[in-house]
């Protein structure tokens, strides 16, 4: 059965029409994903929406209307615990969630789930009983991980939805505008109203050419993070163009989006053809197929777009992949990309860890059945010659349906044989979620995941992460030794013997087809009004929201106090911790305790350690926070570049407005980070001369004039020296009038509650 046929039927029906009137309106041939975007203006079942006109990119901030909603265990239980304040009685659009960040890797998956399910069983009970009462569909831990879960059961082309993760941009794999956002966001959409977003840039990737020997489609997306930064896709969706589109996979298509947001992007998109139309077919959707092929030529950029790129996207950036070789990323971030071929010179020149202690295949961007399926040709290779995995070697499947049809066309007995533990289907130790024992020294791991920040994945800030496709990581599982170039170089046997391995090959889609996932969903009760949910005001896992009390513009930001002076990357995981954090995302309160403790204080080059400017003394963040907000005192952050990059937790902008913070003022922001800050009430500002973070120092206080915030205007920030001097800085921002509306209402979910009571 098709889920939510006859939405996606309405959005089909009405997107030529839609596409026709926004090209007659530009005048000119429109991208694919300004058809997109043009065409949800509107929601899917009719009614008002925004108004039709030539938005500015990078300028205007426009509503949209997703066609759906997916949230992952974690961050759903802050975004549902926000729609149930809001007193709506049932979500306006199909949502879904997905329990997979909660499940630990450490001994196998039969066991690690048994005791995610013991562990987290008042989590799941409470995500069970919300999605009964409100019309979502639930996702039982173990059904797999949110993105291959939506790729198979929900993505569409010409689609619009949300996700409580920064990686839903996986479904950009079958042609959809799939988006990370915070909670908060997804709450306006599950209530029904406009979801803002400023309309983005454009940024053209035009692939050539087809791959060759050991490149895969991951390596699309490594060498363009080299290209691009983390930061270089800011504000901007990345389109992918031109003929070497049509010789990827879907799942492929989807790994090159997923790993999207590790440059920041807003989303990224591949125009639909025959490959999405196959793995729409084999996952049970040739009625989705079907009402895409009837549009096939809306669902793809316009010809004169193709053949002039450079007048249609705000940048273009062109890829051989006739020449594309493997490519390695990291350490410690995913846009340090190195070739192969240069490769083993790098980890000699930096000093990084040769001998290789883990190598791990799985994670949203890498667990399909493609991905298995090669690199099991690469483990039948080595076994035949006498060779197997030289490290730890770690496995772990997007999701049921993928792992139960590789356990029947039988890669994952050739993988066990090779020295493979199958994990849980879930994130595990992509997102920190890895109980890992001993390696607490220095080490180096590679991954087949898209995330390696410090002590990311298993907790150890010595840990080396390096991100490469699953290929590449099999092959250096099978080396153990980093410096070892296996496509050119033979590798050694268990017996000291010499081999060469071949180049990986493999189908994209299984030829019997998937085994279906009979007992992982859970539909939602018609009426739900019966439901009842229930927190226990003792529990330390969830807690009900209070809302954020509105500000005082007059009193309150004044004798700020600096919390924090970040030195360097500050992400979200620096700012709220995942790993063994994650069991308190449902409990405001305890989750703060981890505020900001992956921050360098730029005063003394530790991280948890700043100066109480009250009792003089130097402590953990947090603790300076509460001891801050028990006096009455409020207090800002100061930060570099890209402030709060990284993953979309709503989290690391709930817990600075929790503990009384007021502003954060950076660099530069993150985009989701920035909006979730502006949703919960608190004040994102960036220097309008970067070089005046340097004038911030320890022991200064600081006065605003919010008063006065008004779009495009700046604000000034007075600092007071303690030697007497004074400073005023003059501050930027990219606040609306709607979204002064979130501040002066304490945040926007106290404008949604309002507005649902009248």
């Amino acid at each position: 059965m098709v889920q939510d046929l006859e939405m996606m039927k309405k959005v089909y029906s009405n997107f030529k029409s839609n596409v026709d009137s926004a090209r007659k309106l530009l005048g000119r041939p429109m991208t694919y994903t300004e058809k997109i975007l043009y065409s949800h203006l509107k929601p899917a079942n009719g009614g008002q929406g925004t108004e039709l006109k030539n938005f500015g990119r990078g300028k205007d901030y426009v509503d949209f209307f997703p066609d759906r909603v997916a949230m992952q265990d974690a961050t759903a239980q802050m975004a549902l615990l926000q729609f149930m304040s809001a007193g709506i009685p049932k979500v306006a659009v199909p949502s879904t969630v997905h329990c997979d960040h909660l499940i630990q890797a450490e001994i196998n998956a039969e066991t690690d789930l048994a005791t995610a399910n013991r562990d987290n069983a008042e989590v799941y009970e409470f995500l069970a009983n919300v999605s009964r009462k409100y019309g979502i569909g639930f996702w039982k831990p173990g059904a797999g991980i949110i993105h291959q879960v939506v790729l198979e059961n929900y993505a569409f082309p010409g689609g619009m939805m949300i996700g409580t993760d920064s990686h839903t941009p996986n479904a950009g794999g079958l042609g959809m505008v799939a988006i990370g956002v915070g909670g908060a966001d997804a709450v306006d959409v599950m209530a029904g109203i406009p979801w803002e977003l400023k309309f983005p840039k454009l940024i053209g990737v035009k692939l050539t050419g087809s791959l060759k020997g050991w490149a895969s489609a991951k390596d699309i997306i490594l060498k363009l993070a080299g290209i691009l930064t983390v930061k270089g896709g800011t504000g901007a969706i990345v389109e992918y163009f031109g003929s070497g589109t049509a010789s990827l996979s879907c799942t492929g298509k989807g790994t090159i989006c997923n790993m999207g947001a590790e440059i920041g992007a807003t989303t990224s998109l591949f125009p639909y053809d025959s490959r999405m139309a196959d793995y729409l077919k084999k996952t049970d959707r040739a009625e989705i197929a079907k009402l895409a092929d009837e549009v096939a030529d809306y669902l793809k950029a316009d010809v004169d777009v193709e053949k002039n790129p450079e007048k249609f996207y705000d940048q273009v950036v062109t890829i051989d992949l006739d020449t594309l070789e493997p490519h390695i990323n990291g350490p410690f971030t995913p846009d340090l990309a190195t070739p192969i071929s240069e490769f083993a010179k790098a980890v000699k020149q930096n000093g990084w860890p040769e001998k290789l202690s883990a190598a791990l295949i799985g994670s949203c961007t890498n667990s399909s059945y493609e991905d298995i399926d090669r690199v099991t040709t690469v483990a039948k290779q080595a076994l035949s010659q006498g060779a197997k995995a030289k490290c730890e070697f770690l496995i772990t499947p997007g999701s049921e349906q993928v792992r139960a049809t590789i356990e029947r066309d039988g890669q994952l007995g050739v993988l066990s044989q090779m020295g493979a533990n199958v994990m849980a289907n879930a994130c595990g130790p992509c997102i920190g979620q890895w109980k890992r024992h001993g390696a607490l020294e220095k080490n180096s791991i590679i991954t087949s995941f898209n995330r390696n920040f410090t002590a990311r994945n298993d907790g150890n800030p010595k840990t080396h992460a390096f991100v490469a496709s699953p290929e590449t990581v099999i092959g250096f599982a099978l080396t153990g030794d980093l410096t070892v170039d296996f496509t050119k170089e033979p590798i050694t046997n268990d017996k000291g013997e010499k081999i060469m391995l071949q180049p990986p090959k493999g189908l994209d889609l299984p030829d019997k087809g998937f085994v279906k996932d009979e007992h992982g969903y859970v539909e939602p009760e018609k009426d739900g009004s019966k439901v009842s949910v229930s927190i226990n005001p003792q529990s330390d896992r969830l807690q009900a929201l209070n809302p954020f009390i509105a500000p005082n513009v007059n009193s309150d930001f004044s004798g700020l106090r600096l919390l924090i002076k970040a030195k360097g990357k500050c992400t979200t995981d620096h700012i709220s911790m995942a790993g063994s954090w994650l069991k308190f995302r449902g409990h405001l309160d305890n989750i703060s305790n981890n505020l900001l403790i992956g921050a360098i204080n730029s005063f003394n080059g530790e991280a948890n350690k700043v100066k109480n400017q009250v009792s003089g003394t130097h402590g953990a963040v947090p603790a300076t926070a509460r001891d801050y907000k028990a006096k009455g005192i409020g207090w800002i952050v100061v930060g570099e570049e890209n402030y709060g990059e990284g993953s979309s937790r709503e989290h690391a902008a709930l817990e600075p407005r929790h503990l009384g913070g007021k502003a954060i003022i950076v660099k530069s922001f993150a985009r989701i980070h920035e909006t979730n800050l502006k949703k919960q009430g608190m004040l994102p500002l960036t220097f309008a001369t970067p070089a005046d973070y340097d004038k911030i120092r320890e022991d200064d206080t600081f006065a605003l004039n919010p008063k006065d915030l008004a779009p495009g205007k700046q604000l000034t920030l007075t600092v007071k020296h303690a030697d007497g001097k004074s400073d005023e800085i003059m501050l930027n921002h990219t606040f609306n009038e709607q979204q002064i509306g979130w501040f002066k209402a304490g945040s926007a979910l106290n404008l949604i509650a309002s507005s649902s009571k009248k």
